[in-house]
């Protein structure tokens, strides 16, 4: 495998055991837990001015804190994302200054393939001929493009009410598409009972492959730098699985212990109120999440009813000193049209959970006048424009 030079392996979460990532490639072999890319921080001398000398050209220029080198990476120049400024949006929450890291300025149109970049790389680097995964509908779509990019074919499984447009393109970059009724979990379902009988599929799941996470994490990084290395007091991430936001905290711990910034944003995950079950949780002051029943939420991207990772979630957000909010679906397309409108930036109504949210923390005094809060837009918003103009269609406009 061609790693770089600091990536000693992979460690379990719950057992602590460490891996070598030519050996062990998803899940703990011991204990079935998550596995974690681990780094010898100490072979790590890089200044602010080292990445300020390189060019912004795509997530990869953080090689040095990613498993694998730059010229092995399966890319398309992933990363590199805007960080907008939203003057409007901060007088309205009476914060100092509000910031929307554009994610949907990616190659498929989200920051998924933040994650897909790093997973399809190890699939690659692993020998795999075929990925698979089930998805809400933008991971899949992503991880058919990472794994057309690759020359490997992809096995993508979506629930019905997935978009059309991801869909569609699942189809484009020639994935092998299984359309499955219902919601996530039953697309899930259908994705362990189609692994079982095809052990030469290399799984690309959240959390199951040790690396979508990881890519992730590098939304942080950019967002850090793009501010002159001054830390945000928060970050409002719209929550499903929580593969961004535990991402970002690590990248954040990371910068801290290099020297490279000295404080932790406070981390909030912004759910659908019908679908909350990390807000909940935390509202408990439970460790583990329960599952939520009955989801019912239009915001299909963070409906997550069951999110296997959710005591790193939460570890992150109280760590942190951050929070969780839910806001109904009203409030989060209210919120796309209003970013919209007023600011020119297209948010996908999932991603629109981060604005509604950052208001309602707001409206609840969680940030302060001199506050500097940054929106994750995790996705564009040509992927819901059915949903957004339908919504606005119904208020009369």
């Amino acid at each position: 495998m061609e790693t770089t030079d600091a990536f000693v392996g992979l460690e379990c979460v719950d057992c602590g055991t460490r891996f070598d990532p030519e050996e062990a490639t998803h899940r703990c072999p011991d204990c079935d837990g998550i596995l974690d890319p681990q780094y010898d921080y100490d072979a790590i001398d890089l200044s602010r001015e080292d990445f300020e000398a390189r060019r912004f050209d795509s997530m990869w220029r953080y090689e040095e804190l990613l498993p694998f080198t730059r010229e092995s990476a399966v890319s398309m120049d992933e990363g590199a994302t805007a960080l907008v400024e939203a003057p409007k949006l901060a007088d309205e929450m009476g914060v100092g200054r509000v910031l929307i890291k554009d994610e949907g300025r990616n190659p498929t149109g989200t920051f998924k393939d933040r994650g897909q970049t790093v997973a399809v790389t190890a699939a690659s680097q692993h020998g795999a001929s075929d990925v698979a995964l089930a998805s809400a509908g933008n991971a899949g779509q992503s991880a058919a493009a990472y794994a057309a990019r690759a020359g490997l074919d992809a096995h993508v499984f979506l629930p019905s009410r997935s978009g059309f447009t991801q869909k569609a393109m699942v189809n484009v970059h020639g994935g092998d598409m299984k359309v499955v009724e219902g919601r996530i979990g039953d697309a899930g379902a259908a994705f362990e009972d189609a692994l079982a009988e095809h052990d030469d599929w290399y799984p690309v799941q959240t959390f199951v492959t040790p690396y979508r996470h990881e890519g992730k994490k590098t939304m942080l990084y950019e967002t850090i730098e793009q501010m002159d290395w001054e830390v945000p007091d928060a970050v409002v991430y719209p929550t499903g699985g929580g593969v961004g936001l535990v991402g970002m905290h690590k990248a954040a711990k990371e910068l801290r212990d290099l020297g490279l910034t000295d404080d932790l944003p406070a981390m909030y995950a912004a759910q659908a109120e019908g679908c909350a079950p990390i807000v909940r949780a935390f509202e408990e002051g439970r460790d583990v999440h329960e599952p939520w029943q009955q989801p019912d939420t239009i915001c299909g991207g963070i409906e997550i009813p069951d999110p296997g990772a959710s005591p790193l979630i939460l570890e992150a957000l109280r760590e942190s000193d951050g929070g969780a909010v839910a806001t109904s679906d009203q409030d989060i397309l209210d919120a796309a049209i209003t970013v919209a409108q007023n600011e020119g930036v297209e948010m996908g109504a999932t991603c629109s959970a981060a604005a509604s949210g950052a208001w309602e923390l707001s409206q609840r005094g969680e940030f302060d006048e001199d506050d500097t809060v940054v929106l994750l837009n995790t996705g564009h918003g040509s992927k819901d424009d059915d949903v957004l103009r339908s919504h606005l269609m119904s208020k009369g406009i």
